[in-house]
């Protein structure tokens, strides 16, 4: 591990073994400490804000919402920490770094145990078969054991993510609210995620609406998420090629920023905003196509 310092600069010192981690929140930021075998020690800063409330007037008092707020957002630190973790460890010793985590002062304290493990099969190509997703236009995602199609029930939505988790080896599908939607429930894959939300439609029955994928940029974890349309990997293409693509087969493309939009599809695809062109798309939404003149935001 790098001893001192920022992360991705000094010495690499190949052959030091991190033993714990420590994650911190306060009021400017948070941060996470590496501690390796001989206590040598590397502190990273991480993205966004501190723990403290930042209300938009001086006496505004802090919400009942946010200790739960910060509870989610220590989680997804967790989540984050274990990702750079367990790739710089794979990079420099060959290995996987798994964590367990305890809570040394809730929300905003955490330490964990590092233990190391073989290297997982998906690292390496061809040893484990992606989990796809064919996205079909106007119809919905078919998916290798359940379906999320237009005409699914919102009711019926739970036992489709349960078989994905089951199947992938995830937690089980978790909700989270979505503005304009009735439910919105997201499962993980890997390091990718699919979420599936339901709206209510003229007959007064919620159904499917809109279906998202995502994964980031790097390894895509065990299995990793695959998102197609018309036999192309939205998200393993560069994003250019992607484009120029679709407009080849005579598709209508908008981009605005980093987003596509395929209107007559109802296809957005995302990028990450990291630089003056995007690299490859890490998002891909699938609607119902909107109807001719209607306008696609």
């Amino acid at each position: 591990m790098v001893e001192g310092g920022k992360p991705g600069h000094g010495p690499v010192r190949y052959g030091r073994v991190p033993a714990r981690v420590l994650l911190r929140g306060g009021p400017d930021g948070w941060h996470y400490e590496i501690v390796d075998d001989k206590d040598g020690r590397e502190r990273v800063a991480l993205p966004g804000p501190g723990t403290g409330w930042a209300p938009a007037h001086r006496r505004d008092p802090e919400p009942a919402w946010w200790p739960r707020r910060l509870a989610e957002t220590a989680e997804g630190l967790r989540l984050v920490v274990e990702h750079a973790l367990t790739d710089r460890v794979f990079a420099e010793l060959g290995v996987e770094a798994a964590i367990s985590w305890f809570a040394v002062d809730e929300p905003a304290e955490w330490e964990g145990l590092v233990t190391l493990r073989d290297p997982d099969p998906a690292r390496f190509p061809g040893e484990v078969a992606p989990y796809a997703v064919v996205l079909e236009p106007g119809r919905g995602a078919v998916l290798p054991d359940a379906h999320l199609l237009f005409s699914t029930l919102a009711s019926d939505v739970p036992a489709a993510l349960e078989a994905v988790a089951q199947r992938c080896g995830s937690p089980p599908a978790t909700s989270s609210f979505l503005c304009g939607y009735q439910e919105h429930l997201s499962v993980r894959i890997g390091r990718g995620s699919l979420s599936a939300a339901s709206a209510r439609g003229p007959d007064g029955v919620a159904r499917v609406a809109w279906i998202y994928g995502e994964r980031a940029a790097g390894w895509g974890g065990n299995p990793e998420l695959r998102l197609r349309l018309d036999g192309v990997d939205l998200l393993d293409e560069p994003a250019a090629d992607v484009v120029a693509l679709f407009r080849d087969l005579g598709h209508e493309v908008l981009q605005n920023g980093f987003r596509a939009l395929l209107p007559a599809l109802g296809v957005r695809l995302y990028a990450s905003g990291g630089g003056r062109a995007p690299g490859r798309f890490i998002g891909v939404s699938l609607q119902f196509p909107a109807p001719p003149g209607a306008g696609y935001r």
